[in-house]
């Protein structure tokens, strides 16, 4: 198990796993008062968290699926990423796609967070990349079932 460094400067409840095999972490709202996110609007909200991952590490912000079932609140840039070298507050973008206001109490579970190891990629340009089976079909092509 890896270690995170955390400062909290909101005062709220650290992530945690809900569950002993959960994979992401819950983030919460760093708020003084409730906000009502309208339908369709997007804001940033603050966690009051800054974190320092290990090299070789990112911290995916994911959403929620039970504000996104009952409530259509989600991570409008889902999933965020959050590289080894930010040091600044973590916010989370999340919108309002239902047709009803919704309202953020301070403290809320908002978000997941999960860790994850990453490589790094060298890019080489060639002429030419080898055939597969699925080939150069488009976006979707192989069907729903």
């Amino acid at each position: 198990m890896i270690k995170i460094k955390v400062v909290n400067t909101g005062g709220q409840k650290l992530p945690a796993y809900a569950t002993p095999l959960s994979a992401g972490m819950d983030l919460r709202a760093n708020l003084d008062t409730p906000i009502i996110l309208r339908p369709m609007e997007r804001r940033l909200i603050p966690t009051g968290l800054r974190i320092a991952l290990p090299s070789g590490y990112e911290a995916q912000v994911r959403p929620r699926s039970g504000l996104a079932l009952k409530h259509g609140i989600t991570v409008l840039n889902s999933p965020g990423t959050v590289d080894a070298d930010y040091r600044g507050e973590l916010g989370v973008l999340l919108v309002n796609l239902s047709t009803q206001d919704f309202a953020i109490a301070p403290g809320e579970r908002i978000a997941q967070m999960v860790i994850a190891r990453h490589e790094q990629a060298e890019i080489e340009v060639v002429e030419q990349l080898d055939s597969t089976e699925r080939g150069e079909g488009g976006y979707g092509h192989t069907g729903v079932k």
